[in-house]
């Protein structure tokens, strides 16, 4: 059974939410229905929903104030009637962004994106613990890329792993900071190619678009309830940790 949260202050919009999803054919129970950010905070300390419907503005402030507070593993579908908070709805844990007045058939593809994902994260799961298992096994002495090749109009140079900061993901491109600050543009398409070559011990991703290099980690501070400002030597600008990441970061920081 999917049990969803709703967090609406709209007493026809709590109305509507509920009406679609009790005409969903998969089973599911709506277990709350909270009208403030306070109420939601209440709820979600003792409870963990599979999926929670938002909106985002509240009777007694932001909703991301919530989620700010209280750390939430589920996905989040943002209801709304303001389209600018689309970029912070989707830092943290939200996969869609209704705007209201939205209709039957936009529920309905934000419904099957959840469960799309759902499905993906969960045979994704399962194929990475066995794919782990499978290289502790036969490859006890595992080896992380060393090096990233930079391709140029002039020819190709290389780039050491040791001597990179961070790694940054940017409207299809991902971008190498070395330890001088020089940007290097990577022929890997996606941040997640690149996780996936490197040591987990000492590389971390803090958010959708930014991986972060261990040894050159300066100092952290807090950036507000539930996120981290990080400075990192030789590069002048902070970067935060995405909601969802801070207590993972944490635990990864002091290993």
């Amino acid at each position: 059974m999917m049990k969803i949260l709703i967090i609406e202050d709209e007493i026809p919009a709590r109305k509507k939410l509920r009406r679609l999803i009790e005409e969903l054919d998969s089973p599911v129970e709506i277990v709350a229905e909270t009208a403030t950010v306070q109420a939601s905070i209440d709820f979600l300390r003792t409870n963990q929903p599979d999926l929670i419907f938002s909106d985002i503005e509240l009777l007694d402030g932001n909703a991301f104030e919530i989620y700010g507070q209280v750390p939430v593993k589920c996905p989040i579908i943002f209801t709304t009637a303001y389209d600018q908070f689309w970029m912070d709805a989707f830092e943290g844990n939200g996969i869609d962004y209704l705007l209201k007045p939205f209709n039957k058939d936009r529920f309905l593809k934000a419904w099957h994106k959840f469960k799309m994902l759902k499905s993906a994260a969960s045979s994704e799961q399962a194929m990475i613990t066995n794919l782990t298992k499978l290289i502790r096994e036969n490859f006890p002495g595992q080896s992380w890329k060393k090096r990233f090749a930079i391709n140029t109009r002039q020819g190709i140079y290389f780039i050491e792993t040791e001597n990179i900061l961070f790694f940054e993901a940017n409207e299809g491109m991902v971008v190498a900071y070395d330890h001088k600050g020089k940007e290097h543009l990577l022929s890997e398409a996606t941040l997640k190619q690149i996780e996936e070559q490197l040591d987990p011990s000492v590389f971390f991703r803090i958010n959708r678009s930014e991986l972060i290099h261990k040894p050159y980690i300066e100092k952290i501070e807090r950036y507000n309830k539930n996120t981290l400002a990080i400075k990192l030597i030789g590069y002048e600008s902070y970067l935060k940790t995405s909601q969802s990441q801070t207590a993972t970061f944490r635990d990864w920081i002091e290993k």
